[in-house]
Formats: structure tokens, C-alpha cells, sequence
């Protein structure tokens, strides 16, 4: 493995992301880009809460695969097709909070819009809460491969920006480095309790 200087600020995220429980049971995949063509990603199975350096394996970016043999995530695709179609992606963060997954089950479109909140000034670029944010919600599957077409044909008209939602499943957030995307994801992570309880409140 090269050495990457931001693979230490993301060890760190990963293990703030365990104590926050956002990635029970082992869940969630976190990388950071490594170069031009490759990637860092978590190996598949790992506690994100007790990484250490080496369950990060390196990954092509154009084929997916980690050259050393070892199995990185099984969401890999995700990751390698951000890190492709958008060059200033730095750092991925995939999560499985509760309140992404509920939310992403409890809104029916595609897409779920955050308006009002002081907080959308966490996401680089929001300056006022009267803009809406746009997160895109996909239906989750187990075929990775026909999941990133779909997210590929989605961004085609609509770009993806910040994160997105897989129903059932979880965020995807990322920014240009890793400072950003953990940015990112409290950010998010804060709007999605905020609108939870603001549906829960409204439906009493």
C-alpha cells in the first residue's frame, strides 16, 4: 500500500463513525483516492469502528478490483464510480444509520428535499436555508453493477451532488477530501434527524 496522507483523517472518521453506531454490525465501506486510478477502500467484513491501516486495500478504479486478491466491499462499485465520473471526489463515506434508512423508506419519490434548515450551510456551496437540497433516493439492490448504471443514467440529468440514498440501505456521501465528506455526512446525518422528527411531529 502507498502511503496517502489522508488515509489517517479517514482511519479517524471511520472510527468516529463507529461510535456515532452509523455502521452497526460491521455495515458501511469508506476509501480515499489514492492517485489518478486507484482508490483506498475498507475491506468487506471489517468493524469501521476498530480499522486499522491495514484493512484498506488498494482498488483500481476502472475495474473495481484490489490487486493484492483480498475482497474489498462489496460496494466498491459506488465508490470507484464517484471517484470516476467526478475527478474533485477525494473521499467516499457510505453509512447505515437509522435515520438515512428510515427516511429513505418513509419518502416514496426519488429524491428527498431538505428546505428550511439552518444546517444545509454545512454542505459546500448551500449559503441560506431557502435553497432546496436535493438527495436522491434508489431502490437498493444486490446487483452493484446494475445499481451504478442506474445511479450513472439518473446523474446524466441530474447531477449528483453531496450524497445519495439507497432505500432500505443507507447514505452515500463523499467531498473532496476527507474533511469534507465527514462534513458532509453530520451534516446530512443531522438534516435527516430534523426531518424524521418533523414528519413524526406533523403526523401526530
Amino acid at each position: 500500500m502507498t502511503e496517502n496522507l489522508q488515509l489517517g483523517a479517514l482511519l479517524a472518521a471511520c472510527h468516529w463513525i463507529g461510535q456515532k453506531g452509523w455502521s452497526p454490525a460491521t455495515g458501511g465501506n469508506m476509501s480515499v483516492r489514492e492517485g489518478d486510478a486507484h482508490c483506498l477502500i475498507t475491506e468487506s467484513g471489517k468493524d469501521k469502528g476498530s480499522l486499522t491501516a491495514e484493512d484498506f486495500l488498494l482498488v483500481e478504479l476502472e475495474s473495481g478490483l484490489a490487486p493484492s486478491g483480498r475482497r474489498p466491499s462489496a460496494e466498491t462499485g459506488l465508490h470507484t464510480m464517484l471517484y470516476s465520473r467526478y475527478p474533485e471526489t477525494g473521499a467516499v463515506l457510505h453509512t447505515h444509520s437509522v435515520n438515512s434508512t428510515v427516511l429513505s423508506r418513509v419518502e416514496r419519490s426519488g429524491a428527498l428535499v431538505l428546505e428550511g434548515y439552518e444546517m444545509q450551510k454545512s454542505l459546500s456551496g448551500q449559503t441560506t436555508h431557502l435553497d432546496q437540497v436535493v438527495i436522491p433516493i434508489f431502490d437498493n439492490s444486490q446487483d452493484i453493477s446494475a445499481l451504478v448504471q442506474k445511479i450513472i443514467a439518473s446523474s446524466e440529468h441530474a447531477p449528483l451532488q453531496y450524497g445519495f440514498l439507497l432505500r432500505g440501505h443507507g447514505l452515500t456521501c463523499w467531498g473532496r477530501d476527507v474533511a469534507e465528506a465527514r462534513r458532509h455526512l453530520e451534516g446530512l446525518e443531522f438534516l435527516f434527524q430534523c426531518e424524521l422528527q418533523r414528519r413524526l411531529l406533523e403526523a401526530k
